[in-house]
């Protein structure tokens, strides 16, 4: 039935090519085996490393809304691998990241990855280059014969919820102002340059004024 009324003409296409825009995923099962065999080869080129990959600091996320998550980091800082006591170049080798831009800002952060890296050595087996010619460092051969590869993530990182309880706020916690607290730290580190000179200024004339005292004594 036609349309009524004095409205637009409609040109509507509905011979369209669809054919030519339709993607199909016949082979979903065998690119599934084909990433199962590549995955298995990389795991046999890369033996005995573990197939997770190198070991990952823990850090915080970015912004206000997820910094109280962890994740996995670039890489450890130069102050928690000699804290740890393992050398630079040779965290590398031994399957630990490394990232000389990354700089520690709590204590508590680089406990944590101190700890991390203490529990990767104490597990830790290093093979020797050379059978024949084992080095410092290297692992004894009971060892190297009861290891096997790991597969996953090495030391995976667990998320830490903080317990915290409803409490009655104390009289202590109702007297002070956060806002003036905060008001008076940025005051003073605003006002830090201008104090010191004043105070300089101040003994300065303190220091002239009792030359000018001694003059006057002599007279």
């Amino acid at each position: 039935m036609a349309p009524k009324h004095n409205n637009m003409v409609f040109d509507s296409h509905f011979h369209k090519d669809w054919q030519r825009f339709v993607k199909t995923w016949f082979n979903q099962a065998g690119k599934k085996k084909t990433r199962r065999t590549k995955r298995l080869e990389k795991a046999k080129a890369i033996a005995p490393r573990p197939t997770g990959g190198l070991l990952r600091p823990v850090v915080h996320c970015q912004t206000i809304r997820y910094n109280a998550r962890v994740r996995s980091g670039r890489g450890f800082t130069l102050s928690e691998l000699k804290a740890a006591g393992i050398n630079r170049k040779q965290a590398l080798s031994i399957g630990i990241c490394v990232d000389h831009r990354r700089r520690n800002k709590s204590q508590e952060g680089l406990q944590a990855n101190v700890l991390r890296l203490k529990e990767y050595k104490s597990r830790l087996i290093v093979f020797p280059r050379k059978a024949s010619k084992p080095k410092k460092g290297d692992s004894s051969q009971a060892e190297i014969d009861v290891a096997t590869q790991h597969t996953g993530s090495v030391i995976p990182i667990k998320q830490v919820w903080s317990d915290t309880t409803a409490r009655v706020i104390t009289d202590e916690e109702k007297k002070q102002s956060a806002f003036q607290t905060m008001r008076m730290y940025r005051a003073n580190v605003k006002l830090v340059g201008l104090r010191e000179k004043r105070a300089k200024e101040a003994a300065e004339d303190d220091g002239l004024g009792a030359k000018k005292g001694k003059k006057k004594n002599k007279k």
